[in-house]
């Protein structure tokens, strides 16, 4: 079936010679690789390595994608005006597949309102709200390495699709003939038009304005933000304009940049992955923040929705905190403030995904405010936060995910690292005034709350053949009666593609209550846990892995035996 693909691109009039030269010299598994499936349609759009065929992104499966969305959108909004935001950062191709996608849908009759310029994904959902939009796309592949771009689909609420509207969209999508379905206006035309008008700086003021209307403790930062050293890094992405000017208006007149990390590069030549999870990206942020003895390091993702922190501890040493670390600091300190400030009340939530670390179950206690969990992925505490909007049930204050996203406010509606490097330089900005690091406070909060540690393994499985490893791995941990590790005891198995709990000690079975998702998570009698997830936009499998403890001295020879057990037990599912 892929050769017969693979030929027909090749004898296709609407496939240019350069995207037919790609595929000649390809050995018989590259070819069946890039022709044995159509790219699939996953968690918020799509994202793959660059390059010709129906498995990778380029002008025509961006083209696909873009005309399944506008044949959706016309279906949807019947008689109605339909208008469509576009981003893009500084990805190989990313302006090019953004201007595609924009031609296409005002090909189809459908106003695009184009960033004139690379801008962070969380300004095309303020901008997509903004304008009153239908629909927005960015063009990113957010973190994953310097090969992949990436088409991000967003909905009128300005999150990125959930399911049920993700999976009419990919109906569409799948009825577009890539080779005869797409037609697409020239620029001028669609500009004289009035079906492409380009975003410019009245948007970026307004956006900017929101941000610093979060500030919690304003006469703190008003009267003390110069005060604050910092080195940031938008990792040759889309962040260096947003992050440093809100930074600047807020009065942080302190901050380093990395120069050798600020220009928009889609090659990331300083970096193996632009990924702010990742400690060896912050090498040349640390050797600026040395020299200068800066409190705090920030870096961003090519995209802006991520944020990674490194700070000094009590001896100047610097320390890289993971994305569940930042999320309880910043969920401790957010909660603390408005305390203060009589801002809480019985409807006030936070929302984390299941996958994120529980120690924020005892900071919601302690507050007397409500968690929500959801699915893996931003779009779903975005989901929640429309929901709270419809019917009264709650009031939203932060939610974070482990992966490193944060949102504090409700005017974006996706992880929005511009927002939380303001609200974390805040925060920063509070625990040195009163004689504390980032580190004492999480040392203090750990104390206050238990300790707990978490990790994240990936594995990379490419190809047909990595999918189906997957698949497997997954179906045999369903299948077995009992998930053993050793020394520990199971007491649940949530299996979140069958929505059920089982209770295994009492064997008692239970629902659910959240969409089916490809996801199992293990729980034991200690507290600790692990979970399985393939990942919607990589060919990974990722596992989750917490563990907690009474006792900082031990907790990290926890984790070293627990995560060799878990390992092992994949190995056998993998075999």
């Amino acid at each position: 079936m892929y050769k017969k693909l693979a030929d027909k691109w090749l004898s296709s009039n609407n496939i240019s010679e350069d995207y037919k030269k790609e595929i000649y010299d390809l050995d018989e598994k590259e070819l069946e690789d890039r022709f044995y499936k159509e790219l699939e349609f996953g968690t918020g759009g799509l994202r793959s390595i660059i390059g010709s065929g129906i498995n990778r992104i380029n002008i025509y499966t961006v083209g696909k994608v873009t005309q399944g969305y506008a044949n959706f959108l016309k279906d949807k909004y019947k008689n109605q005006d339909i208008s469509v935001a576009i981003a893009y950062d500084s990805r190989n191709k990313s302006s090019e597949f953004a201007k595609r996608a924009g031609l296409i849908f005002a090909t189809n009759g459908i106003k695009v309102y184009l960033y004139e310029s690379l801008r962070p994904t969380p300004m095309l959902s303020f901008a997509l709200r903004e304008l009153k939009c239908k629909g927005g796309v960015v063009i990113t592949a957010s973190h994953n390495p310097k090969e992949y771009n990436g088409y991000k689909v967003y909905g009128e609420d300005g999150g990125q699709l959930t399911d049920e509207l993700a999976n009419e969209v990919y109906e569409k999508i799948c009825e577009v003939d890539i080779f005869e379905d797409i037609n697409i206006l020239r620029e001028d035309e669609a500009i004289n038009e009035l079906k492409l008008e380009y975003i410019g700086e009245e948007i970026d003021r307004k956006y900017f304005d929101k941000v610093k209307s979060l500030v919690i403790r304003k006469d703190l930062v008003k009267n003390h933000s110069q005060e604050l050293k910092i080195v940031y890094t938008p990792l040759h992405g889309s962040g260096l304009v947003p992050v440093t000017k809100v930074l600047d208006e807020l009065g942080y007149i302190n901050v380093e940049v990395v120069k050798e990390q600020s220009n928009p590069d889609g090659n990331f030549p300083t970096v193996s992955y632009p990924n702010p999870e990742l400690e060896d990206v912050f090498d040349l942020s640390i050797k600026l923040a040395n020299q200068n003895n800066s409190d705090l390091i920030l870096a961003t993702d090519p995209d802006c929705d991520r944020v990674g922190v490194v700070s000094r501890d009590k001896n100047g040493e610097y320390k890289f905190f993971t994305g569940n670390q930042i999320g309880i600091l910043l969920s401790e300190y957010i909660l603390c403030s408005l305390k203060e400030q009589g801002k809480l009340n019985n409807k006030s939530t936070i929302i984390k995904t299941i996958v994120t670390t529980d120690v924020i179950k005892n900071i919601c206690s302690c507050y007397g405010v409500n968690l929500i969990e959801v699915l893996t992925g931003f779009k779903y505490i975005g989901e929640k936060i429309k929901e709270f909007e419809s019917d009264n049930s709650g009031e939203y204050i932060f939610g974070f995910e482990e992966s490193y996203g944060y949102l504090l406010g409700d005017f974006v509606r996706d992880k929005d690292a511009v927002i939380a490097t303001n609200i974390i330089a805040e925060m920063t900005l509070y625990y040195k005034k009163n004689g504390k690091t980032l580190c004492d406070a999480l040392e203090c909060l750990y104390s206050k709350y238990g300790f707990s540690l978490e990790k994240l393994v990936s594995m990379e499985l490419s190809g047909k053949e990595g999918q189906d490893k997957i698949s497997n791995c997954l179906e045999k941990l369903r299948r077995m009666d009992r998930i053993d590790i050793e020394n520990m005891i199971t007491v649940k198995v949530q299996d979140y593609k069958c929505g059920v709990e089982k209770d295994v000690i009492n064997n008692i079975k239970s629902k659910i209550d959240l969409p089916s998702s490809n996801v199992l998570k293990v729980l034991f009698g200690d507290g600790s846990w692990f979970a399985a997830r393939p990942s919607g936009t990589e060919p990974k499998i990722k596992f989750y892995m917490s563990v907690r403890s009474n006792s900082k001295e031990d907790i990290s020879a926890k984790m070293e035996e627990f995560e060799e057990n878990v390992l092992n037990l994949i190995k056998k599912c993998m075999d």
